[in-house]
């Protein structure tokens, strides 16, 4: 009797991301984030999501700005800025989330920060920074208007991006720049020299984060066969792995 062979193809692919990031021609950072007050996400709320395009990551040091040095680093934002006493961050963290292929390298960055004031209350606004392997800042993320009520803790904000493409696997630090929204001054900054919860993050985009395709051959014998069965089987195997990389392409 000949050589029965039955091949099974399991493949999966992260499809929204690569459908948003795998037309580009150009090395433009793509990305999606969602903010919203801690309060508003603890009530359930969606937040207001934006869709963001930067130009192409920088990610070599400045001249004179030592690589793999945060202190020195965090001045390529913030060179010619002193920030305000009335305004200050008590604390921050990150939360990452999205690691589809399973390397240690995550697409998604969940940061809650908490910026105090002087004052009762003040309106103001955050830009948010990466920096990959000690290069300068790039800007990721911003945020609309909110209100600091004084010191307290009711007041905290939440950013939530998925980095959909442009990012390069890597270690990065996060840098929070705060900004008056009466004069756009800018009064406080917060990152890797600040805390370690805003340093070495493992990260990488969406596009970069796809499964890889796998493909699992199960040969049943039932006895006699010859090299036709053999010769089947592989042109199935062939037909089968040029399926799947026309439909899942490989990062």
């Amino acid at each position: 009797m000949p050589v029965t062979a039955v091949l099974i193809v399991f493949a999966t692919s992260n499809v929204s991301a690569q459908a948003a990031a795998s037309d580009r021609a150009d090395n433009t950072r793509l990305s999606v984030t969602t903010q919203m007050s801690r309060a508003d996400r603890d009530r359930g709320h969606a937040g207001s999501v934006s869709q963001d395009e930067f130009p192409a990551l920088a990610a070599q040091p400045d001249a004179g700005i030592g690589k793999n040095t945060a202190g020195q680093a965090k001045l390529s934002a913030t060179v010619t800025q002193a920030p305000n006493t009335d305004f200050w961050f008590y604390s921050a963290d990150v939360l990452l989330f999205n690691d589809n292929d399973d390397d240690g390298y995550y697409h998604g960055i969940d940061l809650l920060f908490d910026a105090d004031t002087y004052y009762d209350f003040a309106e103001v606004y955050a830009v948010v920074y990466l920096s990959l392997e000690g290069g300068p800042w790039n800007e990721y993320a911003a945020t609309e208007n909110f209100t600091l009520s004084g010191a307290s803790a009711d007041d905290e904000y939440v950013v939530v991006t998925e980095l959909v493409a442009g990012y390069p696997s890597g270690s990065y630090d996060l840098l929070i720049e705060l900004f008056d929204t009466f004069d756009g001054s800018f009064v406080a900054s917060y990152g890797p020299v600040d805390t370690s919860a805003l340093a070495f993050l493992q990260l990488e985009d969406a596009e970069r984060d796809a499964p890889q395709v796998s493909t699992t051959v199960i040969v049943t014998e039932q006895g006699g066969g010859g090299s036709l069965g053999w010769l089947g089987l592989l042109t199935l195997l062939i037909v089968a792995r040029r399926a799947a990389a026309r439909h899942w392409p490989v990062s």
